[in-house]
């Protein structure tokens, strides 16, 4: 299994819109950056993914897990960009902020930090366990 980092804007897409989405889940689409859209293209099903609320909060508040691996965005006209589907798995008992974050040595190297435009990232195993811990799950 693979772990990733995937960001909405919760204004756009929230947790609560996605946890109403059911087992039946809702495409992750939109994505028209082509680093982020080959992360999607990497996903696999059963990968799990925080969900961070960027712009507004900028934090980590619940685990997605891939449903549907990756197919074509019908958002996007062109037919270059891919959509997975996610579903709900788990709210974080405390949402994790980017602050927070940047304040661990031990996750420095994340593109969270280092590409903070990018919105679909691979997590290492090491950093998924230190942001769950931080979470409290």
């Amino acid at each position: 299994m693979n772990y990733w980092l995937m960001k909405s804007e919760p204004d756009v897409w929230s947790l609560n819109q996605q946890i109403k989405a059911g087992d039946k889940g809702a495409p992750w689409d939109g994505v028209r950056n082509y680093q982020a859209a080959k992360n999607l293209r990497n996903m696999k099903k059963g990968d799990q993914c925080f969900f961070y609320h960027s712009n507004i909060g900028k934090e980590i508040v619940g685990i997605v897990e891939v449903i549907k691996e990756h197919y074509l965005d019908k958002t996007d006209q062109s037919g270059q960009f891919v959509a997975v589907t996610v579903k709900f798995l788990k709210k974080l008992d405390k949402p994790v902020s980017l602050e927070e974050i940047k304040k661990n040595k031990q996750l420095s190297h994340l593109s969270l930090i280092k590409q903070s435009r990018l919105s679909v990232m691979p997590i290492d195993s090491k950093s998924w366990k230190i942001l769950n811990k931080m979470g409290k799950i």
